[in-house]
């Protein structure tokens, strides 16, 4: 069974179509572990509709607004499936994700992997096709973060169930953590996702996402003030190809 984990914080604008694709996987070995962060918009009461209708899904209601990476903790910690896979609320997944996925992870005996994406914005229109490498190292995840968290999908049955940390980034202080123990995960270069831009987003911060960038490298992976240098110039020219594109209004 996968346990797709998705955190969601007033996300009543998208989390339908979030749900709704994860209904329309041709496979069907899935729980879905919602976790509300203190939602204050009417995304509870569009949740609880799609509980009446399927038993696979779960709502987690926190008591305490904690942020994205512990909301995600908090699913990981009861999940029941063998793999782990992300989603979070305002993404959608195309309807062969989790076949060709698991089958991929199966054949080729691997603990972790992800996928190329599509890009949309807030009207599905669709913006770009983020692509991927079929093979990344611990060393090349730290030049670029090819892995959309909404296509990334690890075994917790062999690796044990790792956590996030509370910090920017989180999803890709994760990856990291993954591939040091690992050596190495493999990718799909078919797109299995959409990713949502959404505006005023955290990501959508660019000075906030180097300075996130920054103190991965320097307070999380320990590396020297010149590695750090060395990365984050990786860093800056791949996110400047990655995000080439205007979006649509």
């Amino acid at each position: 069974m996968v346990s797709i984990i998705t955190p969601s914080h007033n996300s009543s604008k998208f989390i339908a179509q979030t749900i709704e694709s994860v209904l329309a996987q041709t496979y069907e070995r899935w729980e879905m572990l919602i976790v509300d962060d203190m939602s204050s918009d009417n995304s509870i009461d569009i949740i609880k509709k799609y509980l009446q209708t399927d038993k696979r899904i779960r709502l987690i209601k926190l008591q305490n607004n904690v942020g994205p990476a512990l909301a995600r903790n908090k699913a990981i910690e009861i999940a029941n499936g063998k793999y782990i896979a992300f989603l979070d609320s305002d993404d959608t997944w195309l309807p062969n994700k989790l076949q060709v996925q698991i089958q991929f992870m199966r054949d080729n005996n691997l603990l972790f992997s992800y996928s190329a994406y599509n890009i949309i914005d807030e009207n599905n229109n669709h913006l770009k096709t983020f692509h991927v490498k079929n093979f990344v190292s611990y060393k090349e995840l730290l030049k670029t973060n090819i892995i959309g968290c909404l296509t990334a999908i690890y075994d917790a049955e062999k690796l044990g169930k790792i956590f996030m940390i509370n910090t920017g980034h989180e999803d890709y202080v994760l990856w990291l953590d993954i591939l040091k123990k690992i050596g190495y995960a493999k990718g799909i270069n078919e797109p299995l996702a959409c990713y949502r831009i959404v505006k005023k987003s955290v990501s959508s911060n660019k000075l906030k996402v180097v300075m996130y960038q920054w103190n991965i490298y320097r307070k999380i992976e320990k590396l020297s003030f010149f590695k750090s240098i060395y990365y984050i110039l990786f860093y800056a020219y791949n996110g400047i190809k990655k995000y080439n594109f205007r979006l649509k209004e």
